[in-house]
Formats: C-alpha cells, structure tokens, sequence
C-alpha cells in the first residue's frame, strides 16, 4: 500500500485536504494518508500524527515561542517518511511550516507537490528559490499564480479554487429552519462576526467587533451572531452569549443569511464574497508581529477578495483603524446605502468569474496520481 504524507495546518487546509484525498481514494483506493490535519481529513481517512490545533499559530512572535516543538514534529515526521519509504507529499497552504519541512524531506525520489500556494506574491518572492530547488510541482487556486510561477520556470498547474466545490456541494439549511434553531428573528437584519479559528485572532478580533456590532444595534433592528468554531474553548464565547448568538461551526449558513459582516483577513472573506455578504475587513495582531509583518508585504490589501478583484472592493480596518467607532460606521453603510452595497456586490459577481470551474480538488488529485 502506497503511503503519502499530508500536511495541513489551518482549518481551511482540513478542509480542502479531505477533499482532495477523498478524490485520490476515488482514483487509487489502496492509498494510505497521514499526517497533520483536523477533523475532516481524520473522518477522511488520515491517520492524523498532529491535530491542528496542536499547530495553529498567529505571528511572528506568537510563533517564537514554540519554535522548539515545530522542530520536533518536523524531525518525527522525517522520520516517518523515512520508515514508511513515502515517495509523495501534499503540502497544503501554512508556508512557514511547510516549505521548512519540504528542505527536511526533500529528496530525488520523492514528489513533493504544493497545494494552494503561499502568498509569495504578498510577501516578496524570497521563497521562489526554495520552492524551484524541492517543491516538484505547484497546484495554484488562482490564476494569477500560475503566470507567476511560469514567469519564475517553476512547474505549475492552475486547477481553481476549492471553494467553489465546498459551496455547491453544502446542503444548506433553508433561512427559517436556521433562524428558528438558533432563535434569531428572522424580521430583523442579521450582522455576523466572523473573528477566525486562531486563539491569537479571536482574542484579538472578537472583543472590538461584539462593540462595534452593539453600536450598531442600539440604532436599529439588528441582531448580532458570531461565527464560532468548536476547536476553540467555549468559555471565552460565553461572556459574549448575551450580546450576540453564538453559533457553531454553521458559517455558510450565516454567510448566506446575513445582511452584513465584520471578518477576519483570510479566507473567509472570499467565502463572504463568493456568497455576495458586504462586509468590512478588520485585522489585529501583536504589534510587532504588525511591524514586522508591514516590513515585509509588498500589496496594498489584505483581504483576499480586494486582491483577487484587483481594487479596494470592501474597506480593510487594520491594527488602531480596527477601533468600535470605526467598524460601526463601516456597518451602518452597508446596512443603509444601497447603492454602495450594490456596487460591492457587482464586483464580487466579477471576482466569481476569477476562480475557475467547480471540480479543483478532482483535477489536484489526477495531477497528483499523474492520471491522464
């Protein structure tokens, strides 16, 4: 039985990891995967060595800490390869990591194969090297990607995004089932916050949006919910519960039903955008994680979908201009002014056009078996 190594370190990589293995299994069915992922890649079949909530951490000093315990996952799992003779391995996002981890194990008769890209369009291209000399072929989600890496003669595929297989596959939960479920009124507006899946971002992000949100419904019909994720303690939710309705791990639900939405950089305000939400982008860190990280990015947005559009789509509220002041009135616009949120939406339809055709994870898993 062939056994192949998978590494995903964020709850968006589980995600888009199940799935391509899914599809693999579908191809060869006597493949054997393990690895780092969360719940979706174990239900998958992944023998998960690490959860990724063992691995999921935020900035650059946030990471200082436990330098010590990455070298010793990476130095287990050069071990495995080794032991288990693995000749593929899936890299899926979490650059830090994985390019690390890709120079540790890297070899002439194994394949190491990159999903969804890091951002090195974002933090200037001194990975290129690293990824020409031990990344054996690149597997991007957005077209862009693929004319730089060509540009850089790095094996490359476009073979679009996974989200929008996520999306047309989700079996939705019709409004007035999910609204009765989680006792919101369906009469009123609903704001939703989406704060991340990180311990550092939500702690960050959370408390200044549930004020800002409060701002909001004091003037009007309004309704507050927040986007939980399960893998993060309760208790620090509950001293929002009267405040906002906390859901669970019910996101494409509350992207598809609110009115408006305050969001984390990252993926989720693609997901917003690919749903037609207006929202605003809010994003705090440590501040000399944001120092450092400021140094180093060479785009002007950081929200995904105002770069994939290519223009200052949603408004980014970053670091001191994340404030309650700032975020309410950021949401009393898209509540109230038509003609800006239909505007936002407009765009977003343009940024769909963008990602390619349903069916990624399939075409990443015959690139990947080298079928066809």
């Amino acid at each position: 039985m062939k056994e192949i190594l998978i590494i995903a370190g964020e709850v968006s990589g589980d995600i888009h990891g199940s799935r391509l293995v899914r599809e693999m299994l579908n191809l060869e069915s006597d493949l054997k995967f393990y690895g780092i992922g969360g719940d979706k890649m174990m239900n998958a079949g992944v023998e998960l060595l690490y959860h990724v909530k063992d691995v999921s951490f935020l900035g650059f000093t946030e990471v200082v800490k436990y330098i010590p315990f990455m070298k010793r996952i990476k130095k287990k799992l050069k071990a495995e390869v080794e032991k288990r003779k693995t000749e593929k391995i899936i890299l899926i996002d979490y650059p830090g990591f994985n390019l690390s981890l890709a120079k540790n194990i890297f070899s002439a008769n194994r394949k190491i194969y990159y999903y969804i890209s890091p951002q090195i369009w974002a933090w200037g291209a001194n990975r290129v090297k690293t990824i020409k000399d031990v990344i054996h072929k690149m597997l991007v989600v957005f077209k862009f990607e693929e004319d730089f890496y060509n540009e850089n003669n790095i094996k490359v595929e476009f073979v679009g995004h996974p989200l929008l297989e996520s999306i047309a596959d989700y079996k939705f939960e019709n409004k007035d089932t999910f609204f009765r479920q989680f006792n919101l009124d369906v009469t009123k507006k609903l704001v939703t916050i989406f704060p991340g899946s990180r311990k550092q971002e939500i702690e960050k992000i959370l408390p200044v949006s549930i004020k800002a949100a409060k701002k909001v419904s004091n003037d009007s019909n309004i309704e507050i919910a927040v986007a939980a994720v399960s893998n993060f303690p309760e208790q620090f939710y509950k001293q929002y519960e009267g405040d906002a309705k906390i859901i669970y791990d019910r996101n494409y639900e509350l992207l598809k039903y609110s009115d408006a939405g305050i969001i984390k950089s990252g993926t989720s305000t693609l997901e917003a955008a690919l749903f037609q939400l207006p929202f605003v982008v809010v994003y705090k860190t440590s501040l000399l994680s944001y120092l450092l990280g400021k140094s180093l990015i060479k785009i002007d947005s950081i929200a995904l979908s105002n770069i994939i559009s290519g223009q200052k789509v949603v408004q980014e509220l970053i670091q001191a201009d994340a404030s309650a002041e700032k975020i309410s009135m950021e949401i009393n616009r898209l509540l109230n002014d038509r003609n800006y949120t239909m505007n936002i939406k407009n765009s977003f339809k343009e940024l769909k056009k963008k990602l390619g055709e349903v069916g990624a994870s399939k075409r990443a898993a015959e690139l990947i078996l080298e079928v066809n």
